[in-house]
């Protein structure tokens, strides 16, 4: 019985600080907290002092203080769906990309136990392993290249030992433990970003002005050809058609007795070709001159210089 008055005060002293939080907070990093120990939540906890809060808990309690609250703001529907596995909320009101930035330095190196996925791809690299030759069968079953260098185990190329989504086997962390090698790192990995009523990958905090801007433009570019191509005008298009109608204005000119301004001088080297060669003769002339002086001056420095040297010193 006093259990479980305890247990439904517990329950519902939770359900009140999910209430609060949601009510402070509009930005949520819904985070995957598997293999997160204890002190890493501690770390991460003070580390978000001033800043927003870490929120855990059971699925069930936590969707359920969530749906408590949808009927005044149904916006939070959304983190509903996302509460799955092992996950956690780290609340703020801060700069996403900020906060984001400081979750990723409470990551630590782990050494790869038996049976885990590895989350990242791991390689061997060669070194002298400083183990004896009698381990040199168990490199061999690994399927490493070894060789014998001064008394001890040398790996002489480099080993893909894991891809993304393998798993541990207990040969492979045995190697990675007898060469001290800690090939991950364990913290909030981020899952989705939840930011007033939205909600989106983590990568779209790294896109830039520039990535928006070229988009933008492969966007317009896009619309410009579809335009062109059927024959429908827009705003992406016209400039595009107007200068293919000058040209096609040009090339009627070239042809006909039409006369216009910007035709004219193309109109006058359809008639005497010669007349521009003639023209840009002498110019050329004057470039070639110029370089010929030029390299002459360059000559005469040279032999001052050669009958400045002192022959006898």
């Amino acid at each position: 019985m006093v259990r479980g008055k305890v247990r439904s005060e517990w329950k519902a002293t939770y359900f009140q600080k999910v209430h609060r939080l949601l009510g402070e907070y509009n930005k949520i990093f819904i985070c995957d907290a598997d293999n997160v120990s204890s002190k890493q939540f501690q770390d991460i906890r003070v580390g978000m002092r001033g800043r927003g809060e870490v929120l855990m808990g059971k699925n069930t309690m936590m969707k359920r203080a969530i749906r408590d609250m949808i009927t005044d703001r149904p916006e939070l529907e959304k983190l509903v769906p996302l509460i799955k596995k092992n996950v956690g909320f780290v609340m703020t009101n801060g700069d996403l990309k900020e906060i984001r930035d400081l979750i990723m330095t409470f990551k630590v190196p782990a050494n790869a136990r038996a049976g885990a996925i590895a989350p990242v791809p791991v390689t061997v690299p060669p070194t002298n392993t400083g183990l004896g030759p009698e381990k040199t069968s168990f490199f061999q079953a690994l399927s490493i290249p070894t060789k014998i260098s001064r008394g001890s185990i040398e790996i002489t190329s480099p080993v893909n030992l894991l891809e993304v989504g393998d798993k541990v086997s207990e040969s492979a962390a045995m190697l990675l433990n007898m060469l001290k090698i800690s090939p991950f790192t364990y913290g909030l990995d981020i899952l989705t970003i939840y930011d007033n009523g939205s909600t989106f990958s983590p990568e779209i905090l790294d896109i830039t002005e520039d990535d928006i801007r070229a988009r933008f433009m492969g966007g317009v570019q896009n619309v410009a050809s579809v335009s062109l191509a059927i024959g429908y005008p827009t705003v992406a298009s016209v400039p595009h058609s107007i200068a293919n109608g000058f040209k096609n204005l040009m090339a009627v000119a070239a042809v006909t007795e039409i006369e216009f301004k910007q035709v004219e001088q193309l109109k006058a080297y359809l008639a005497d070709p010669s007349a521009f060669a003639a023209a840009a003769a002498p110019a050329a002339a004057v470039a070639e001159e110029k370089e010929e002086a030029a390299a002459a001056q360059e000559s005469e420095e040279e032999s001052d210089e050669d009958f400045g040297m002192d022959l006898f010193g």
